[in-house]
Parts: C-alpha cells; sequence; structure tokens
C-alpha cells in the first residue's frame, strides 16, 4: 500500500498528532519513513541559514529529533531523519521528489495559537497551501489524534466538484477503498450558503438542482466505482459543513478531497477554503489530492 512516507515535522504539539499517524502507518504496511524538519523563516533568519550547516546546529537539531524518535518508532531500519536549511515548502517537495514518496503527512500549520487554525488555513503563502499546491504525490492533513483503530480505513468519504483535480482524488479514493475494501461515500455539496446569496432559492429549485448532480454524479461516477462498495450522496448547504455531517455520520476514517476548488491549473491554485476548514475540523484525517496517483503495492 504505502511504500514510503515523508513526514513534514515541526517541533509543536499539534504535529505530534500527525507524527503518531504517520509511525502508525508506517508499521501498518511496513513502509520506510522519513522525518524531515526543515530550519527556515521564521524560527532562522534569512541570514542565519546559509551558517546553520557550517555551525553544526543542523546535527544539533537532528540528534535531538533522531532521540525523541527511539520512544515512538522501534522499527529504526526504516526509519531516517533528514534536517535540512531552507524554504519549508521547497525542501519539502524537492524531497519527496527525490525519494519519490507516496505520501506526505504534516499537521497543521499553527502551532502557537490554534484557536486561529481556522482562520490560517488556506491563507496565500503558507506551507500547507505551497506543499498541497505541487506535491506530485497525496498530503495526509491530520489535526488532531488519530486512533490506531482507524487506520484500517473501513470507510472513506470522497467530496467532489465535479473538477478535473476531483477525477484525481476519485480515482485515488477508488484504489483505496479496492485495496482496504472498505466503503466508499462519494459527495457533492450544492453550495446554496454563498453561490446563492443574493438570489431567493425556492425549495422546487433545489429539489431539481439536486436531481441534475444526482444524474451527473451517477453518470460520471459509476464507470469509475465498478468493484467499489459505494454510495452517491448529493446535499445543499455550506460544502465543509455538509461534508463534515457525511464523515460523522458514516464514522469515517479518511476524508478525501480535492485540493483547491475549480482550477485548471492545479498549480496555479490556493488551498481551497472548504478543504481548510474540513482538514482543521475533522476527527479523521484530510488527504488532499492534486494529480493522478497510482496505489502502489494495491492488491484488488
Amino acid at each position: 500500500m504505502f511504500t514510503d512516507i515523508l513526514l513534514a515535522a515541526t517541533p509543536s504539539e499539534v504535529n505530534q498528532w500527525a507524527a503518531q499517524a504517520a509511525f502508525a502507518l508506517a508499521r501498518k504496511h511496513q513502509a520506510r519513513i522519513c522525518l524531515l524538519h526543515v530550519c527556515g523563516p521564521p524560527v532562522y533568519g534569512w541570514s542565519d541559514i546559509e551558517y546553520l550547516n557550517p555551525s553544526g546546529e543542523l546535527d544539533r537539531v537532528k540528534a535531538r529529533i533522531e532521540e525523541s524518535c527511539r520512544d515512538q518508532y522501534q522499527e529504526t531500519d526504516k526509519l531516517t531523519v533528514e534536517v535540512v536549511a531552507g524554504l519549508p515548502h521547497e525542501e519539502i517537495l524537492r524531497f519527496s521528489r527525490k525519494k519519490n514518496i507516496d505520501l506526505i503527512v504534516m499537521g497543521s500549520r499553527e502551532k502557537s495559537r490554534p484557536e486561529r487554525r481556522p482562520t490560517t488555513w488556506g491563507m496565500t503563502g503558507t506551507t500547507m497551501e505551497m506543499v498541497s499546491q505541487r506535491a506530485h504525490c497525496p498530503v495526509m492533513i491530520v489535526s488532531r489524534p488519530v486512533a490506531k483503530e482507524s487506520l484500517t480505513f473501513s470507510n472513506l468519504v470522497m467530496a467532489t466538484d465535479f473538477s478535473d483535480q476531483s477525477e484525481c482524488a476519485l480515482g485515488y479514493a477508488g484504489q483505496l477503498s479496492r485495496h482496504y475494501k472498505a466503503k466508499l461515500f462519494v459527495v457533492h455539496v450544492l453550495d446554496v450558503g454563498s453561490q446563492y446569496e443574493r438570489l431567493k432559492v425556492y425549495q422546487e429549485d433545489i429539489e431539481k438542482l439536486i436531481e441534475e448532480a444526482k444524474g451527473r454524479i451517477a453518470r460520471e461516477f459509476e464507470p469509475m466505482l465498478r468493484g467499489v462498495n459505494h454510495q452517491l450522496e448529493v446535499w445543499e448547504g455550506v460544502p465543509y459543513v455538509e461534508i463534515l455531517k457525511v464523515a460523522r455520520r458514516e464514522k469515517a476514517d479518511l476524508i478525501l478531497m480535492a485540493h483547491h476548488a475549480k482550477n485548471k491549473d492545479p498549480e496555479k491554485a490556493f488551498l481551497g477554503s472548504t478543504v481548510a476548514q474540513v482538514a482543521i475540523r475533522s476527527a479523521c484525517p484530510t488527504v488532499s489530492v492534486n494529480k493522478h496517483f497510482d496505489v502502489r503495492c494495491a492488491v484488488y
């Protein structure tokens, strides 16, 4: 399933949850895992970065991380720790491509003030946004503790807006469902909260839109989901609220989404607010997918 996992690590409490999830996945799949810590702004100033390696600071940071890993992960033969200097998103992307990583695991961005996380996620320029925007592989966002039994992924929720990127996410969700023999809930939400905020939408109009969306979701997605135990749903409302409702109702272990709203060029789009709101509030991990990616070692 997963063969090479990259844990983008920062010394914060919320990222410990991402570390726990990444280590648990690596143990479950006997995967190699690399813990990457990037020393860069804002902890280190621009003028300091070029001196971090000659001064021995990178080695000292690496030694501290390796010591902390011994308590969390015993399979040291499959664990490597890398500490580099630079811009976090650039180094994460560079390393993931160099090592042919098939899953990047990240925690929440806002470490000092958790109450601000819902408003800071999705802002242009964040590490989370830029990694999700350009990553060649799926990015798992973990913002809360994950029970080990949830990593069996028996119930998956995939949210679609019918964009090309959503089709990539659906393809990946279908592969995961086949591998884990999981049930997949495919959800489309009619955004009547913002799209129609200046238009009075009557009940019969909503029902018509729902029926049209149901026809489209069945027509476009059923052929892609042959052999998958799945259920197609269409709701109206605020997208992230309805997606979270379905996830809670179905006791989802994982939510999968395209990393941004509709846009033809994923590298020019920013992390969509719906993904940000879902990821920060969800009780389970959220996976952002922006390009087609085949599950490795999948057995169908």
